[in-house]
């Protein structure tokens, strides 16, 4: 007997039909003999229309009021599901965060999980019942409803994973697990069978909407096996684990990119101590995160070119921010939102050389002009123009021998 948590996202709980459909999947894995914890998002489209719902009453809302409302979403979907289990003749029943309790910060809309008391959960599950788990909520300090913000229930599914010690959490969403790019662009993409937690984390974080990026770095953290898999086709998935359950690690293990990126060059500032600090203080104070950063010293020695980039949202506020800073000289801004971040990420970088040069060769071949680059131990970035995104993401394909055999 295993111990399973098993999460379905909105897609998966879209109307009663696929309810159902999940339903049958949750009966399998009972039929196998398993305990079985289950964590569902709302139906989908459902928690857009409870935001545009507190957008419309108050523009500036109270973001307790907001956490009460968006979660009622999940609510519905868990009473739905149990009973649906129960037609089966399943036995289940619904929690929601506060019942069990997963209790958080305060930090409403975006609360992190401090705790999952499961003792409940785990005598209803030895009792031979399956417990159907409100995902992307929990309950603050003052006792007040939390959400976790958007994706929260991948996070949600972890925690609990981790917390009952589970053998294995599975991810049911609509694609059937982690390729080795986007294979809507690269059509030679290949599905992995097994991938890093440290691999997955860049992904996540670096444009792969497969699994939230929160919910990677708990389930590193924990080392709960995670499992990516279709809830529309029966087919194998892809496994999240630890480092050592990979025999055969390849140099690269798959291409990210991200659109939602936005360059800002300024001009011939003055190359002097605590210019650097001038620039990004004041930015890191209106809450604008700053990622690649790349400082040319100018022809005069006295200045230098500082160019970075910021998330394609914040791009305005960016701007208005360093053209605000009267004390800061420089001679112009340049902003620029037609840019994207090309990213290969793989653990056999750490020790091989040539894969940086291979990337930049590669790019260098189709004539396409690197603006920026960044890396880390199991990953190279670079920001191109965006015209030239799908030609770089399948040539790089490619060049690293990841298309499909």
């Amino acid at each position: 007997m295993a111990r399973i948590v098993m999460k379905f996202g909105g897609t998966s709980v879209g109307d009663c039909d696929r309810i159902k459909n999940v339903a049958r999947r949750v009966k399998a894995e009972v039929d196998r003999g398993n305990e079985v914890a289950v964590v569902v998002s709302a139906m989908s489209g459902v928690t857009n229309q409870l935001v545009d719902y507190c957008k419309q009453i108050a523009p500036l809302h109270d973001a307790r009021e907001y956490d009460v409302v968006v979660s009622t979403g999940e609510q519905v979907t868990i009473g739905l599901l149990a009973m649906a289990l129960q037609e089966l003749g399943v036995p289940a029943r619904s929690w929601t965060g506060w019942q069990i309790p997963i209790e958080t910060d305060d930090a409403h809309g975006k609360a992190r999980i401090e705790g999952i008391a499961v003792e409940g959960l785990e005598r209803a599950m030895k009792d031979g019942q399956v417990a159907v788990v409100a995902g992307f909520q929990g309950i603050g300090p003052e006792n007040r409803i939390t959400t976790l913000g958007r994706g929260g229930s991948d996070t949600s599914a972890v925690a609990l994973a981790a917390a009952l010690k589970a053998d294995r959490c599975d991810i049911y969403t609509d694609v059937d697990g982690v390729y080795t790019t986007d294979p809507r662009i690269v059509a030679k993409a290949r599905k992995l069978d097994k991938i890093t937690y440290e691999e997955m984390l860049e992904l996540a974080s670096l444009g792969a909407k497969v699994l939230q990026t929160r919910s990677v770095e708990m389930a590193m953290k924990y080392r709960v096996r995670v499992q990516v898999l279709s809830s529309f086709v029966d087919a194998p998935g892809t496994l999240v684990c630890d480092e050592d359950e990979i025999v055969e690690k390849e140099l690269v293990s798959g291409i990210a990119y991200s659109r939602d990126e936005a360059k800002i060059t300024l001009v011939k500032v003055d190359d002097r101590p605590g210019v650097a600090a001038a620039i990004f203080g004041p930015l890191t104070d209106a809450n604008i995160n700053v990622d690649m950063i790349v400082q040319n010293v100018s022809e005069d020695g006295t200045h230098t070119d500082l160019t970075f980039t910021v998330a394609k949202s914040d791009l305005d506020r960016a701007v208005k921010v360093l053209s605000e800073k009267t004390d800061l000289k420089y001679d112009r801004l340049v902003p620029d939102s037609t840019v994207v971040k090309i990213s290969v990420i793989g653990m056999g970088m750490r020790s091989h050389a040539g894969v940086a040069q291979k990337m930049f060769k590669t790019l260098a071949d189709k004539s396409i002009n690197i603006l920026l680059i960044s890396t880390s131990e199991i990953k190279v970035s670079v920001l191109i123009a965006d015209e030239y995104a799908e030609l770089a993401l399948r040539a790089l394909h490619s060049a690293y021998g990841l298309d499909t055999k």
